[in-house]
């Protein structure tokens, strides 16, 4: 008896609810354009071949030097044009995968900067990090846990940004901060396509 009542009063509401623009949390309409600063992260986009050098040192560096890995990074935008996505694949000489890893990377207007989780498919784990631009280059620094399931922190600089290469170099540490291992991996990135497939 009471659901005939209820869905006639539903039914009378619904044209007045529907032309009332939506509104998210704090006001802002879901459909709002992207602020100028999502365009950040744009040097990304395409499709890329790389060159990665990781650092290594000792007995292995000695007897065979630095490995020669290589690799491909693709990037295309996501989030309504507020953030993109991105794939980043590395194999050894012989194209042994060395590195699978996902990114979402999504500007926050309100703390101006970017918000970032990556997934490392071959490991299994998902880290954090945070960036912004500064001085020209995109800096970003994060967490996430070792190949042992250690507490790692890095910092990155995305630097000599062009349209058609760029460089990253990461440092990091095991001791939250308190001391750095420098360059831990770089990369050299050439531009091989405007579009990346998904």
């Amino acid at each position: 008896m009471l659901r005939r009542p209820f869905l006639l009063t539903v039914a009378a509401a619904l044209p007045a609810l529907l032309a009332r623009p939506a509104r998210a949390q704090g006001g802002v309409p879901p459909a709002a354009a992207p602020p100028r600063e999502a365009s950040q992260f744009d040097f990304l986009l395409g499709a890329w071949e790389l060159e990665v050098t990781p650092k290594v040192g000792g007995l292995a560096a000695a007897l065979h030097g630095t490995p020669r890995l290589v690799g491909t990074w693709k990037a295309w935008r996501a989030f309504d044009g507020h953030g993109i996505e991105d794939e980043l694949r590395i194999v050894d000489a012989s194209g042994n995968p060395v590195t699978l890893a996902h990114a979402l990377r999504l500007y926050d207007a309100r703390s101006r900067r970017w918000s970032i989780a990556v997934a490392d498919a071959y490991r299994g784990r998902i880290g954090q990090s945070v960036g912004q631009w500064q001085d020209g280059e995109m800096r970003t620094t994060g967490s996430g846990p070792s190949a042992d399931g250690k507490p790692v922190v890095t910092r990155t600089r995305w630097h000599d940004i062009g349209p058609d290469r760029f460089r990253m170099r990461q440092d990091r540490s095991t001791d939250d901060g308190a001391t750095w291992d420098e360059g831990v991996l770089a990369i050299a990135a050439r531009r091989t396509a405007a579009k990346a497939p998904r």
